[in-house]
């Protein structure tokens, strides 16, 4: 067990390149990503979001849980380690055979006869990404995200370079389509490289057994949070056009990087650290609730600013083509500020071994959600987006409840310790709005929306003697 000084010390540094991992990686994606949208059409991002909802389900399939259960299993083994990695590759051979007979199926569904081809080539990442799910997981468990870190930098280097070219050159959806299935290969390329781990000729049916007790649950939490975050996309596409279904997936692909990005920093690290102190309620129930605060002081102003700024945002960064996002993003970015609220809750359910409780908030929480989409529908795509936000909230109470019952910490003293920070982003969010509306010029209206935005939002904390701030500028003092 990793203890005191020791425990918090690996805390940093897992956080710290933990996040150059993600930042520097998701800066990258995210200038080529501007760069090629610049160059493609919505639709062209409407058609390869379509296919997102069987891809995710797929994958769901092929880990299984596995890679968490391995995390949380204290005793694991080398049996272990090859008995999942021979589950995880046949299972991706059989999803890529299902998918190729189902394409013509998909193309129809959807009336795109290039979704066919498209979906044979791109159902080449499950196969790729499966020959590399237990060197990522050591790196995990070992938290080593230094690692992940120089793999992730090569890997999104060069696919940008590749999606850059072949968009430039005119190759529309398949830009993005052989960008995609390059970025698979060459992570698990370099993951083989980096981990030098070689499987063993075995495979235990005990060791299955035992991991999948827990990992089914979380297969099956997984499959509904996967098809229940792809619904929207599938009925989009269905419903309106690849047109619309492209302006709503880049919105909520530009709301996701904030959130999701510094979610995963926070979970990749906190997972592993705090099942180090599973054992040791109090020093787990102090850590959980510093992880949350932290997570959001960071991401509550990042959120609410980035609402603010959206409109320039749009325009400046990706043309007038696309201003049918700005409303769509000012929208979807208040349902995801509280994505690493919901994360780190459950993160905790699953450090307790608790995936009996994680898969039966996934079902509520999925009910919930889709009778929301229902009503939902019928009116408009943004109609969808205010429904988002409210099945974002009622998950809040649902997730708290079971944090309540294993540490005492449930949604009112969740909220409580998280008033001053709404409170500051939302004033913070005001003061961006009423300045950016004094400016003329596009882009003076983001610049200046960012600088007044961060400039408001630290100094209020420093003034108003956050103790989040304090810790983050502790972290960078001790770096």
């Amino acid at each position: 067990m990793v203890k005191g000084e020791s425990l918090k010390k690996k805390t940093v540094n897992g956080v710290m390149w933990s996040a150059i991992d993600r930042f520097s990686t998701q800066g990258i994606q995210f200038v080529f990503s501007i760069l090629i949208a610049r160059l493609l059409m919505p639709s062209d991002y409407g058609v390869i979001a379509m296919l997102g909802i069987f891809l995710s389900v797929s994958q769901a399939f092929i880990d299984s849980g596995f890679s968490t259960a391995l995390v949380q299993k204290v005793n694991r083994t080398e049996t272990d380690f090859s008995t999942v990695f021979y589950f995880n590759i046949v299972v991706a051979i059989f999803f890529y055979i299902l998918l190729w007979f189902a394409a013509p199926f998909i193309a129809s569904f959807y009336n795109i006869p290039m979704l066919e081809d498209v979906t044979r080539v791109v159902s080449l990442m499950l196969v790729f990404s499966s020959l590399s799910g237990i060197q990522s997981a050591k790196l995990s468990i070992a938290i080593n995200f230094k690692t992940r870190a120089k793999i992730s930098v090569i890997s999104a280097v060069s696919t940008g370079c590749l999606g850059l070219y072949l968009a430039y050159n005119g190759y529309g959806a398949w830009a993005l389509v052989l960008q995609m299935v390059f970025s698979s290969l060459l992570g698990t390329i370099l993951l083989w490289y980096f981990v030098r781990w070689i499987p063993k000729l075995i495979f235990s049916w005990q060791s299955f057994r035992q991991l999948f007790s827990f990992g089914s649950k979380l297969l099956a939490s997984g499959l509904l949070d996967t098809i229940y975050n792809n619904i929207y996309t599938l009925v989009i596409g269905k419903v309106y056009s690849s047109f619309a279904l492209g302006l709503y997936s880049r919105a909520s692909g530009f709301a996701q990087y904030p959130s999701s990005n510094i979610t995963g920093v926070l979970q990749g690290v906190t997972f592993p650290v705090l099942c180090s102190i599973q054992n040791d309620e109090q020093r787990l129930a102090d850590a959980y609730k510093r992880f949350i605060r932290m997570s959001a002081f960071i991401i509550f102003p990042l959120m609410v600013g980035l609402a603010a700024v959206a409109d320039p945002f749009i325009r400046v960064v990706l043309t007038d083509k696309w201003e049918g996002a700005i409303y769509l993003l000012q929208i979807v970015c208040f349902s995801m500020m509280w994505y690493p609220i919901h994360a780190i809750n459950l993160n905790l359910l699953q450090v307790k071994g608790r995936s009996d409780y994680f898969l039966k908030l996934e079902v509520i929480k999925k009910i919930q959600g889709v009778c929301i989409l229902c009503i939902t529908v019928p009116f408009s795509i943004v109609a969808m987006c205010y429904g988002s936000v409210v099945t974002s909230l009622l998950s809040l109470v649902w997730n708290t409840y079971y944090t309540n019952r294993l540490i005492g910490y449930g949604f009112f003293s969740q909220i409580k310790d998280l008033s001053h920070i709404l409170i500051h982003s939302l004033v913070m969010g005001g003061i961006v709005l009423f300045t950016i509306s004094l400016v003329e010029i596009t882009w003076a209206k983001l610049i200046a929306g960012i600088l007044v935005g961060g400039i408001y939002y630290i100094w209020g904390a420093y003034l108003m003697r956050f103790d989040e701030l304090k810790e983050v500028l502790s972290i960078i003092k001790r770096k």
